[in-house]
């Protein structure tokens, strides 16, 4: 059985977007980015919200010139690779290795987490509350940058349920201050 994980940049007052959606705050350093990449390459799909695609796209469809770093030049190749469902009922196509699905994103996740093979990520506070309401979400991943948005898009759906959750990994990257906290659903 497939574990789902949900992991964003989070600002340290809960925020994965700034009140006009901004998320230049969570850019990551060389550090950073070489820990995204690992954590991507073991993913066996990613699930995305219509946003997040669009926000992703670059790194699906951009020209390899554009990259000006190792970190950055190897995760475009990983996530160009890694298979994608984007769940819009806006959208009419997608690119690259991403399929649109246009049916329910709960129905489709637990129907993904029965099947064997590598976990699946999830990405987008949109998309993540819904699988979090439905308790499909297994894993927490959150990267907390050392800013304070005062507001924004909250990681966790508000109004939100008492969840119990286990820490079983931190990390601190000193380069960027950021903290890795993982939790797992108990």
């Amino acid at each position: 059985m497939r574990k789902v994980i949900y992991s964003m940049g989070v600002s340290v007052d809960g925020f994965v977007a700034g009140p006009d959606g901004e998320i230049d705050w969570a850019a990551p350093d060389e550090e950073l980015h070489q820990f995204y990449n690992e954590q991507t390459r073991e993913l066996g799909a990613h699930l995305l919200g219509r946003k997040l695609y669009e926000v992703m796209l670059t790194w699906e469809t951009g020209d390899d010139d554009q990259w000006s770093t190792e970190s950055e030049r190897e995760f475009a190749d990983i996530w160009r690779k890694l298979p994608k469902l984007v769940f819009s009922n806006t959208l009419e196509t997608v690119e690259g290795n991403a399929t649109l699905v246009q049916s329910d994103a709960v129905e489709e996740t637990a129907r993904l987490k029965e099947q064997t093979g590598n976990d699946v990520g999830v990405g987008g506070a949109g998309l993540a509350s819904a699988l979090i309401r439905a308790r499909l979400v297994d894993e927490y991943r959150l990267f907390i940058s050392p800013v304070a948005l005062g507001g924004g898009t909250p990681f966790f759906p508000v109004p939100g349920e008492r969840m119990e959750l286990e820490l079983v990994e931190t990390r601190t990257f000193t380069g960027s201050s950021v903290e890795f906290l993982r939790y797992r659903s108990v």
